[in-house]
C-alpha cells in the first residue's frame, strides 16, 4: 500500500516536529505533499526543505486532490474553522490537543464532523510515552486504584501567543492540563465526576500558568490531584497511583518508573524513549488505512476539554463543579 499523502496545516515550532518525523521516520507510511503557513516566504522556504508544495491559504491545501488527510497544528481557536473545512471536504484529520477551546465549541465541531462522517484523531501524545505505558501495563499488580496524583512542571514558554486568550483560548489548564486529564482517564479507565480548582499567574499576565485541581472520579471511590506549573526553570512529569495492593510511581519526563509494596521499591524496566509525535502520526495513518476507529477519538479529546472547562468554572466560582459529559 502506498504511503498516506498528507497536508500539514501549521508549521511553527511544534508543526515542524510533525514535518521532520514524516520526512525522516515515516517515509514508508506517510508522505508530506503540502504544507500551509500564512507567511508566504516562510512557507516557500519550508516547502523547499521538505520537498512539498506551499500554501498560504489552508483551504486550498485541503481542496488539493492529492491530499488524502490533513494534520492540524494551529492554535486551538482555529480548530473549529480548519477542521470544519476539512470535514466539508471529506478529509480525515489529525489535530493537536486541546481538541477545542471549550466544550461548547467542541460540541459544535463534533456535530460537524459526525454529519460529514469523517474520522478525526486528537494527538494526545502522552499516551505514547514509554513510562506511561510501562506503568499502565503494571496496573494489575496494585489492584483497584483509589488515589492518583499527577503533575507537570516546566519552564515559561517563549511563545507569546500562549498568553493571548484571543489566540490561545486559555492558559496552562487548557494547553497542558488536557495532557494530564487524558492521562488520568487513560490510566484509571474512569471519567471525571466533579472538580475543584485554584489558579494563579506567576509569569504570565493574561492567562494562568499555575493551577491545582482536585478531581473525584466516577464510581465515587477514586480521588485525583492534578497540578501544573509553567513558571519554573526545571521540568518534571510526576505520576503516582495508589491501589489496594501497592503503588506505582514514576516520571514521564525524567524516565523513572517503580512499583512500591510496603517500603520496598522495585524499578520497572523501561524500553527506549518513544518518539511520541512519530507514533501518533503512524497510528493515525494505520487506522485510516485499515478502517479501524481512531486510537484517540474527537470525543475522547473533548472529554479532556470538559475537565479543563470544569476547572475554569470551579476557579471562577470558588467551589467544586460537576464535569459535563460528552455523548459517545
Amino acid at each position: 500500500m502506498p504511503p498516506l499523502r498528507v497536508g500539514l496545516i501549521g508549521v511553527g515550532k511544534h508543526g515542524l516536529r510533525y514535518a521532520r518525523h514524516i520526512r525522516d521516520d515515516l517515509g514508508g507510511d506517510v508522505h508530506l505533499v503540502a504544507l500551509a503557513r500564512r507567511d508566504r516566504a516562510k512557507a516557500q522556504a519550508l516547502a523547499e526543505e521538505f520537498r512539498c508544495r506551499a500554501y498560504t491559504d489552508y483551504r486550498e491545501l485541503i481542496a488539493a486532490p492529492d491530499v488524502e488527510a490533513v494534520i492540524v497544528v494551529v492554535p486551538p481557536t482555529l480548530h473549529r474553522e480548519v477542521i470544519g473545512a476539512a470535514a466539508a471536504a471529506r478529509k480525515a484529520t489529525l489535530v493537536e490537543k486541546p481538541a477545542a477551546v471549550s466544550l461548547a465549541v467542541g460540541r459544535e465541531l463534533l456535530s460537524v464532523v459526525r454529519r460529514a462522517g469523517v474520522p478525526v484523531m486528537v494527538a494526545q501524545t502522552l499516551r505514547y510515552n514509554a513510562v506511561v505505558n510501562v506503568i499502565r501495563d503494571a496496573l494489575p499488580s496494585i489492584g483497584a486504584i483509589h488515589s492518583v496524583r499527577l503533575s507537570q512542571r516546566f519552564e515559561p514558554s517563549s511563545l507569546a501567543w500562549l498568553d493571548d486568550p484571543a489566540i490561545s483560548g486559555g492558559g496552562m489548564t487548557l494547553h497542558t492540563g488536557v495532557h494530564m486529564f487524558d492521562l488520568l482517564r487513560f490510566l484509571t479507565g474512569l471519567e471525571a465526576l466533579r472538580v475543584d480548582c485554584e489558579m494563579s499567574s506567576v509569569v504570565t499576565r493574561l492567562t494562568e500558568d499555575n493551577f491545582s485541581a482536585t478531581i473525584r472520579m466516577r464510581g465515587d471511590t477514586a480521588l485525583a490531584s492534578v497540578v501544573g506549573s509553567r513558571a519554573t526553570h526545571s521540568r518534571t512529569g510526576s505520576i503516582e497511583l495508589a491501589g489496594e495492593r501497592g503503588q506505582l510511581i514514576g516520571d514521564h519526563v525524567l524516565r523513572t518508573a517503580y512499583r512500591v509494596e510496603g517500603t520496598t521499591m522495585t524499578q520497572l524496566a523501561l524500553p527506549p524513549t518513544a518518539m511520541t509525535v512519530r507514533d501518533v502520526v503512524r497510528d493515525f495513518a494505520a487506522a485510516l488505512r485499515s478502517g479501524r476507529p481512531m486510537p484517540v477519538s474527537l470525543e475522547d479529546g473533548l472529554r479532556n476539554v470538559a475537565m479543563a472547562d470544569a476547572c475554569y468554572r470551579a476557579a471562577a466560582e470558588k467551589r467544586a463543579v460537576e464535569v459535563e459529559q460528552v455523548d459517545p
